[in-house]
């Protein structure tokens, strides 16, 4: 068996094969486990939704719960990937922010269910698949603090080096607050409402702008 930088191992060697079968079984497997739950999906049902044998399948991956690994980190890779899309060729760290939590926040809209489906089912996963999870969503922070710490830098952010760490994370927690409190809060705010809001208090906290600035 060879394993590949997800840890999981195959019996099929050409790598550029067992990711495009993955990639079928992830998908195959979003909309199950979205609407099913994971534990009241069968491998079967994965199989036949993805459109392979259940002995082809079990080619590429030895369990149930390694779908689920190769669910939560396809969400991880594309929610980052994307964050990284939207900071591109910013010109300050108080620009880079403003632009990265826009995004952030789009996405935790956009995959609502996806992102629900991470925190619901990681507790399924084993001790190391759940910690590459938990270190994914690390990098991701990392991300805003690098944001962050730039802006101190070129001084377009007045923020104290000890709570970069902090406010990462706030920000993280806050774009996660639409995604698990969106029952409440799409009552009385959309999404740009809701974005908009929480930039100026986050500007607020590192620029000393008021709560009226964009």
């Amino acid at each position: 068996m060879k394993s590949d930088e997800s840890g999981i191992p195959s019996l099929v060697k050409n790598q550029r094969l067992v990711q495009e079968r993955r990639r079928q079984i992830i998908q195959g497997a979003f909309n199950l486990f979205v609407r099913k739950g994971f534990h009241k999906t069968t491998t079967r049902e994965i199989a036949r939704e993805c459109g392979l044998s259940i002995g082809t399948m079990y080619e590429y991956i030895q369990s149930k719960e390694d779908v689920l690994y190769l669910v939560c980190d396809h969400i991880h890779t594309e929610l980052e990937r994307r964050l990284r899309e939207a900071v591109t060729d910013i010109c300050s760290g108080k620009e880079g922010l403003k632009r990265a939590v826009a995004e952030h926040f789009r996405l935790m809209g956009e995959m609502n269910d996806y992102v629900l489906l991470i925190y619901q089912e990681t507790k399924s996963l084993s001790q190391v698949a759940k910690k590459r999870i938990l270190d994914k969503e690390k990098e991701m922070t990392a991300l805003f603090e690098g944001i962050l710490q730039r802006g101190i830098q070129d001084g377009t952010l007045a923020l104290e080096p000890s709570f970069v760490k902090l406010m990462a994370h706030n920000i993280m927690v806050l774009g996660q607050m639409w995604t698990f409190r969106r029952w409440a809060l799409g009552g009385h705010y959309t999404l740009e409402e809701y974005t908009r809001r929480q930039t100026a208090l986050l500007l607020s906290e590192c620029t000393q702008e008021d709560l009226g600035g964009e």
